[in-house]
């Protein structure tokens, strides 16, 4: 009897070895998880800061693209006006 209960003590002292063990693997895996969760909101932040860099940017070059289109009328009409002017001499 008392070789079986030695036997079970050793039995519960093995399970709770391993249970200490699953333990200690599942906080490191909680430590695991929180570190990906906050390195996945720094992302988000720095993903939402490009696309609203990107919608700057893209309004710029529309400012722009504007601008060029008036460059390029006034260019025109400035050729006409020295087409005019040399036909006048």
């Amino acid at each position: 009897m008392k070789d079986e209960i030695s036997g079970m003590k050793d039995e519960i002292s093995g399970i709770k070895n391993e249970i200490a063990y699953m333990k200690t693997r599942m906080d490191e895996t909680y430590e695991i998880v929180k570190a990906l969760e906050h390195s996945s909101q720094v992302n988000k932040a720095e993903h939402d800061s490009m696309l609203n860099d990107i919608a700057h940017i893209k309004g710029d070059i529309q400012i722009i693209k504007r601008d060029m289109y008036r460059v390029e009328e006034a260019t025109a009409n400035n050729w006409a006006d020295i087409a005019r002017l040399k036909q006048v001499k």
